[in-house]
């Protein structure tokens, strides 16, 4: 590999990030205020992926389960892309487009949120996972990219589409993580207000 083409992977992140921002923006803000919402009401957040998409759920998990910057109580958050023994056993005795519904049904209730991920919008066993929190009167805050997919036909106006718009899946994963970020800093300045400079 040449050093021309690592700094066209930098130049391209950086770009898209840049180009990212100003799309992204508001639906950001609008998913920080809906899990800061749900939050508050004593509700939780389940999270789930597949792959690349499964390790973030996990790591957005642990900043609310621990902390993100700042010193907190624990917020409610799992991540549904954990369990090995829950995973191979609806794989198995179901199917694998089963993992994330059955655990949404088990563990999801009314007011709790899904966060969804699927750089393609057209996970089926995320799609599945969508549908069952939407029959559960959740609210549903998907991180796509590639349009959205099929994922993001079937959110209402009462959830919130954060589509990355870009068609590559490592540059799509990149600013995914960037936005758990923000949903995480977003929702400790709700709790907690700005952090002065002094």
């Amino acid at each position: 590999m040449n050093n021309q083409r690592i700094l066209s992977h930098f130049q391209e992140s950086a770009e898209l990030k840049i180009k990212a921002a100003t799309a992204l923006a508001q639906p950001i803000e609008q998913a920080v205020e809906l899990m800061f919402t749900a939050l508050s009401n004593g509700n939780k957040i389940l999270a789930c992926g597949n792959g690349g998409s499964a390790a973030d759920c996990q790591h957005f998990a642990a900043e609310l389960v621990g902390r993100f910057e700042r010193e907190r109580l624990p917020l409610p958050a799992l991540a549904l892309t954990t369990d090995t023994s829950i995973l191979t056993a609806v794989g198995n005795d179901y199917s694998y487009q089963d993992v994330f519904s059955k655990q949404v049904q088990a563990f999801g209730q009314a007011g709790d949120i899904l966060l969804a991920l699927s750089t393609s919008g057209n996970s089926a066993n995320v799609l599945a996972a969508v549908d069952a929190a939407l029959e559960r009167d959740m609210r549903v805050i998907a991180l796509t990219g590639k349009g959205g997919g099929t994922i993001g036909e079937r959110l209402s106006e009462a959830d919130v589409h954060i589509c990355v718009p870009h068609t590559r899946t490592a540059r799509i994963q990149e600013v995914h993580l960037l936005v758990i970020h923000c949903l995480c800093d977003g929702i400790d300045v709700a709790l907690f207000g700005e952090e002065s400079n002094d």
